[in-house]
C-alpha cells in the first residue's frame, strides 16, 4: 500500500496559501486604487482656489489653484521632450516664486510643437501673472532616461531642471501644469496637464491568483484520486 503523499499536500498547500494571499493583496489594492481615483476626480472637481487655501488643505494632487508669479510669462525655461495629443514636441518649464512665498514651484507653462522654432521672450520682470494651474506629483525619472543636453531634458527632473535655472532655496517636489495662457500673444505655446492615467488592473490580477490557487486545488485532487484508484485495483 503506498504511503500518502505528505510532502506533496504540505507543497500544495504552501502554494494555495501563497496564491490566496496574493489574490486577497490585489483585492486591497484594488481598493486602495478605487480610493486614489476617488480622491482625484473629487478634488479635479473642486474650483480653483488660492494657493494658500490650497495649501492649507494638504493634499495638492489634481488640486486646482490660483497662483500670483512675477515675470512668469518672460521668465526663463528649460524644454521637456513630449508628446501631446499625438504630436511631438516640448513642453516649457520655468520657475515661479509665488508672491509673497519663501519657496520655488516649477511650472509647466505648455506644449510647443516641434515644427515651431520660435520661443517666448526671455527678460528679466516682475510684471505679475495670475495663472490658474493644477497640482500634478512628479514621476521619478527611470533610470534609462537620457542625460539632458543643455537646456533640453528627456525626463521630468524636478530638482535638475530646478538647477538648470538657477533657483536658490527650496524647490517643491510637486509640478504646477498652467491651464491659463501664460504668453497670449505666442498661441503656439498650449497650457494643458496630461489626463489622469490610473492603471486599474488589480481585479484581473486578483482573479488570476485565485483562478491558479483553484486549479492547483483541483490537480492536487485529481492527482490523489489516480494514486487511489491505482492503489484499489
Amino acid at each position: 500500500m503506498r504511503r500518502f503523499p505528505w510532502g506533496l499536500t504540505v507543497l500544495t498547500a504552501l502554494a494555495v496559501v501563497l496564491l490566496v494571499g496574493l489574490g486577497v493583496w490585489q483585492v486591497e489594492r484594488l481598493k486602495w486604487k478605487q480610493g486614489l481615483i476617488a480622491a482625484a476626480d473629487a478634488a479635479a472637481a473642486k474650483p480653483a482656489a488660492p494657493l494658500d487655501q490650497v495649501l492649507a488643505e494638504g493634499d495638492l494632487e489634481f488640486r486646482k489653484t490660483l497662483i500670483v508669479c512675477p515675470g512668469l510669462a518672460t521668465a526663463p525655461f528649460v524644454e521637456l521632450q513630449s508628446i501631446h495629443d499625438g504630436e511631438a514636441g516640448v513642453r516649457l518649464i520655468s520657475a515661479c516664486r509665488p508672491a509673497g512665498r519663501d519657496f520655488t514651484l516649477l511650472v509647466d507653462r505648455g506644449f510647443v510643437g516641434e515644427g515651431v522654432a520660435t520661443r517666448p521672450r526671455v527678460i528679466e520682470t516682475t510684471l505679475p501673472l495670475v495663472l490658474m494651474g493644477e497640482f500634478r506629483t512628479a514621476p521619478k525619472p527611470g533610470g534609462m532616461a537620457p542625460a539632458p543636453t543643455g537646456a533640453r531634458f528627456y525626463a521630468r527632473d524636478t530638482a535638475a531642471m530646478a538647477r538648470a535655472l538657477k533657483v536658490a532655496g527650496p524647490v517643491r517636489p510637486e509640478v504646477v501644469f498652467a491651464l491659463s495662457a501664460t504668453n497670449p500673444e505666442f498661441p503656439a505655446l498650449r497650457p494643458s496637464a496630461p489626463p489622469a492615467a490610473f492603471s486599474n488592473n488589480h481585479f484581473g490580477y486578483a482573479l488570476t491568483w485565485f483562478g491558479l490557487a483553484i486549479a492547483l486545488v483541483g490537480f492536487y485532487v485529481a492527482l490523489l484520486r489516480r494514486r487511489t484508484k491505482k492503489v484499489l485495483s
